[in-house]
């Protein structure tokens, strides 16, 4: 995606819903819905190459997206999700973070903040989360602990296991979690959660789980991600399964998301530890951790009760906590 000044959408969103059908369009009929001239139309057009979107023009046909968008409904969502939890489920064609929407908010619990696009998508360690327009799931739930900073500790791991439940049901089968906080399919970086709280760090804290999902990434739009990458509906069709659409991979990961954070509360990570270690990556592997400045080798040993990396060291068990950790494979 060209690095530039940020664009907005405003009008040019009503050009996207007509085209989003994959259809031809003529430039008289898009000029006509926005009150422009054709001319207008085309210059308006040449913004969407900003927001990912792939555009063909055929001369006397007019234009069309290649094979339609994919696009978000809330009332679609809606009516796939079998929990009957009382969310607040908002949509943008555009924003700067699903997570920074739901931190600005007095109250983020049980709000779902989507997004078509975001201009500035974080992942962890401040890093830019690429974010073509409706190609992948960018999405933030927010949720109330009692408890601060100790109540949740763990909790990007349950979160993974909740993302892994909803890709066994789309059909994706072998999925991994990576510590702390990533979900790899095939050693290849398939989601990530980035988790920020608010409030009483000793009592009532609100925390916002912003998740990535790459559901048909290209590899056009890619240029910008640094580590391998897989994309669900690729994955899906080298199985030879049904591709999956954004509002049904939505309303699943909504779904184990809901029930796993309510168990949460009560159950803590304890109860959901023999799970995420059956699906950890990097299982008895030779590892290196990037801890700040520092470069730890060692072998992956799994988690503790709080969540925190077990590794062993020179045949020493040393233990390492969230905040500016990573892991990365040595192979």
């Amino acid at each position: 995606m060209p690095e530039k000044n940020r664009i907005e959408l405003g009008s040019l969103w009503d050009i996207v819903l007509v085209l989003a059908d994959g259809e031809f369009h003529s430039g008289e009929e898009l000029g006509l819905l926005l009150n422009i001239s054709r001319t207008a139309v085309w210059k308006h057009l040449q913004k969407l190459e900003y927001f990912g979107v792939n555009l063909s023009s055929v001369k006397g046909k007019g234009y069309c997206i290649p094979g339609g968008l994919d696009l978000l409904c809330s009332k679609k969502i809606t009516s796939l999700l079998k929990s009957k939890q009382q969310l607040e489920l908002n949509i943008f064609p555009q924003i700067d973070s699903t997570n920074s929407f739901l931190m600005e908010q007095l109250d983020p619990a049980r709000q779902v903040c989507c997004a078509e696009f975001q201009s500035a998508g974080r992942g962890r360690r401040g890093r830019l989360w690429v974010s073509p327009m409706a190609q992948n799931l960018y999405f933030s739930i927010g949720w109330g602990f009692e408890g601060g900073v100790a109540a949740i500790e763990g909790l990007s791991l349950v979160v993974g296991v909740a993302i892994s439940r909803a890709l066994n049901k789309c059909g994706l089968k072998d999925v991994k979690l990576k510590w702390p906080n990533d979900v790899l399919y095939q050693n290849k970086k398939l989601a990530g959660v980035l988790i920020e709280m608010t409030g009483d760090p000793s009592g009532y804290c609100q925390v916002v789980i912003g998740v990535g999902l790459n559901v048909s990434m290209q590899e056009l739009h890619a240029t910008g991600i640094d580590q391998p990458w897989a994309a669900l509906n690729s994955m899906l069709a080298e199985d030879g399964l049904p591709h999956m659409s954004r509002n049904q991979v939505t309303a699943m990961l909504l779904d184990e998301l809901l029930n796993i954070l309510q168990a949460y509360e009560s159950e803590g990570l304890s109860f959901y530890l023999d799970e995420w270690m059956n699906i950890a990556a990097y299982k008895g592997q030779q590892v290196e951790l990037r801890n700040g400045q520092a470069l730890i080798n060692g072998t992956f040993a799994g988690v503790t009760e709080s969540g925190a990396l077990r590794l062993l060291c020179d045949g020493r068990e040393q233990i390492f906590h969230g905040g500016e950790v990573s892991l990365r494979s040595l192979a």
